[in-house]
């Protein structure tokens, strides 16, 4: 039977980035999106051509991740196993001012949304998608090493990646009877839409390339790799930890 990977947020980024990794390996896709349903029907057709896999997509708002339930049942309408769970979307802009700043000028209703964004919703999907993988299976969240050393605003965002690999730990601890690995994939700074959004977007560029002994931006492909390779039978030791991608840049820091 093809094996299925359901992620969010895949119109762009890591979640497109890994949606194209998977398939080029023969998994089927499921994916979610925001706002953009023309962009992510695009990327369904593209997947299908080009690998002869099947794709779908799905309108999901990460900030509602009661509504997990609803979305896995619409997959289930499409696929009949998930394999591989990958918790990747994230918020940026609007939906976090409060929680995007200096710690002085932090807010609760921004941090209390990133925390939504980042910890909620990969309980809520790692949740449905355990109660579907009868057979074992992989489930992987995305976090960062913001939570490791200092970036200038990103105290909301760091420490809610700090929660997630915590739950991370407690999710494999408890799943692995079943089968079920579940690990992190902490990145450093990617060249993403998010990155972009930072207000000092073209200084952390700089820094990056200059903190890095490889000498260049971290790519969306490096943690798509990352995410494969921690789903893959290679990794079937590996749970409850968290995988550092960072082109070596945290301990040079």
């Amino acid at each position: 039977m093809t094996k299925t990977l359901v992620i969010t947020g895949g119109t762009k980024g890591i979640g497109k980035a890994c949606a194209y990794k998977f398939a080029s390996n023969g998994i089927n896709v499921a994916f979610t999106y925001n706002s953009n349903e023309e962009v992510a029907k695009e990327i369904v057709a593209d997947l299908e051509a080009k690998f002869g896999i099947k794709a779908r997509c799905y309108a999901y708002n990460i900030l509602e991740p009661e509504t997990a339930k609803e979305l896995f049942a619409q997959i289930d309408q499409d696929f009949d196993n998930i394999d591989y769970f990958i918790s990747n979307a994230m918020i940026y802009g609007r939906a976090v001012i409060g929680g995007y700043n200096k710690f002085m000028k932090l807010k609760p209703k921004g941090l209390n949304n990133i925390y939504t964004a980042t910890v909620d919703a990969f309980v809520t999907g790692a949740q449905q998608a355990a109660k579907r993988m009868k057979n074992g299976g992989a489930i992987v969240s995305l976090s960062s090493t913001g939570n490791l050393v200092y970036i200038e605003n990103y105290a909301g965002h760091g420490t809610n990646k700090a929660a997630v690999e915590a739950m991370v730990r407690y999710a494999a601890t408890e799943l692995g009877e079943q089968g079920i690995r579940v690990n992190a994939v902490s990145g450093g700074p990617i060249e993403t839409d998010a990155l972009r959004a930072f207000t000092n977007y073209e200084e952390v560029v700089a820094k990056t390339a200059e903190l890095s002994p490889l000498n260049r931006m971290g790519q969306p492909e490096d943690l798509a790799n990352a995410c494969y390779f921690l789903c893959s039978n290679d990794a079937s030791w590996i749970t409850g930890s968290t995988l550092i991608v960072d082109g070596g840049t945290t301990f040079k820091k």
